[in-house]
């Protein structure tokens, strides 16, 4: 992608440069995350095309922000860290600590798509905290998201869980009805998972175990425990 330069002798107006095309942080930041293959990141990303996927896949591969790794006998691709990557971690997890503490949390949550967040918390969801059966666990968002609006979880100990967006057909041991908000919220320590229940936001039926441990076994992410962050409805 061609871009203008700023014409500013300025070592931030640089890094600005190679850092600004549409995606390209949201990219890197899903695979420090472990996301390195082509579908998972796409699935990650939610609304990206795999067009503009690629092509900014491409031109990071240029510029020395990604390898690509094929594997000859399977011909599998791997997109990985390298060293110039690695070393703007830190800074991108600093601009997310900013963000956490400065930015309103309605504004930080407003246009959530339900399925990039759903293959986020698959990614994380811990199945050895799961009751030793396999466990099959139903998210609605009720407040019509623009992809889709059920998810299910098929998770057992000892096996990755499975996210799934047609009914499985199988008995559900726990229901979740909530909104993207409220989800996104309780994700991010934005809000507590004791408040939005209070307010109605976020609802648990079912499996009592499954409904006491929830936040054991999806855990909310990092930035959650970032100081001072700017809540949810403040009271």
């Amino acid at each position: 992608m061609n871009v203008k330069p700023y014409g500013l002798l300025c070592p931030i107006s640089r890094a600005s440069q190679l850092l600004e095309p549409r995606w390209t942080i949201p990219i890197l930041t899903e695979i420090w995350a472990g996301a390195t293959r082509f579908n998972t990141l796409r699935r990650r990303l939610g609304s990206i095309s795999p067009g503009v996927l690629s092509r900014r896949l491409s031109e990071m591969e240029h510029n020395g922000l990604v390898e690509r790794v094929e594997d000859k006998a399977t011909g599998a691709v791997d997109y990985i860290r390298t060293p110039k990557s690695e070393a703007l971690e830190p800074v991108i997890k600093a601009l997310g600590v900013w963000a956490q503490q400065n930015i309103e949390a309605e504004v930080a949550l407003a246009g959530t798509l339900a399925s990039p967040m759903m293959w986020k918390c698959q990614s994380v969801l811990q199945v050895d905290a799961l009751p030793d059966k396999r466990s099959v666990i139903r998210f609605h968002f009720r407040d019509e998201p623009t992809d889709y609006d059920t998810f299910w979880f098929l998770a057992q100990r000892g096996t990755p869980p499975e996210l799934c967006v047609h009914d499985p057909d199988l008995d559900v041991d726990l229901y979740v009805e909530t909104t993207l908000v409220a989800m996104g919220g309780i994700i991010m320590g934005r809000t507590t998972l004791a408040k939005e229940t209070e307010l109605g936001s976020f609802f648990l039926s079912g499996d009592p175990r499954l409904a006491r441990t929830f936040q054991n076994w999806l855990p909310p992410a990092p930035y959650a425990k970032v100081p001072d962050i700017l809540p949810l409805r403040l009271e």
